[in-house]
């Protein structure tokens, strides 16, 4: 598997929160690190929790196990791709 940069991950995290929580495109680009995301945003309950996490897989080619899915990970912009980056591998 080829070993993605922290741009490329960031980029897949902003364009699966855009797609399966349906928010617009500017919306999700303004997204810094310190943004909350699992209880601030309304479109992010536990249903597109799964939903989120089963499209990182398939974007990112990784796997995520049930039991590395915590709250803490899902608090932040910033904590999601820090997740998704050591993933990935990058």
């Amino acid at each position: 598997m080829e070993l993605q940069t922290n741009g490329q991950v960031e980029a897949a995290v902003r364009g699966v929160l855009a797609d399966v929580l349906g928010l617009s495109t500017e919306r999700v680009e303004n997204f810094d690190a310190d943004t909350p995301l699992f209880g601030a945003l309304p479109e992010l309950d536990s249903m597109a929790v799964a939903g989120v996490l089963t499209e990182l897989e398939d974007r990112l080619g990784i796997l995520i196990e049930d039991d590395e899915v915590d709250g803490e990970m899902l608090e932040t912009f910033g904590q999601l791709v820090a997740f998704a980056h050591a993933k990935a591998g990058a």
